[in-house]
């Protein structure tokens, strides 16, 4: 069961502006920037990340249905600031791992505690 909408509002109206600007430098963390579907205005959402192979996952906190998802899928592909750089990230896929076996140990633990399923997972454009 993915975290309340109410604490995504909070986050975004209030969390986010006071992480913005230090994510894209935090390790474990980046910036997903996305345009929007209908207003095609470019969004920054803060994020959480870790690395699988050469893929990045995202653990869907506040689920499927959030509007940077939802925004990743309709584009097929983002960029993703991370420890000073840009990457470009595509071929987005949603997946459901009970058992949250995709992230470490540490991960694994909080998401479990969130009670946390669903990953979001991209691709590196070489």
């Amino acid at each position: 069961m993915p975290l309340p909408r109410w604490l995504a509002r909070f986050n975004l109206h209030v969390t986010n502006r006071i992480l913005g600007p230090l994510a894209s430098r935090l390790p474990g963390m980046g910036i997903v920037i996305c345009n929007g579907r209908r207003t095609h205005r470019q969004y920054r959402t803060p994020v959480m990340f870790f690395r699988r192979d050469n893929d990045f996952v995202f653990a869907l906190t506040y689920g499927r249905d959030s509007q940077w998802v939802q925004n990743v899928l309709a584009q097929g592909s983002c960029a993703f600031e991370t420890r000073g750089r840009t990457l470009r990230l595509s071929n987005p896929r949603i997946f459901h791992d009970p058992q949250r076996s995709v992230a470490p140990l540490l991960h694994r633990l909080i998401l479990g505690l969130l009670n946390v399923s669903d990953f979001l997972e991209l691709a590196v454009v070489a």
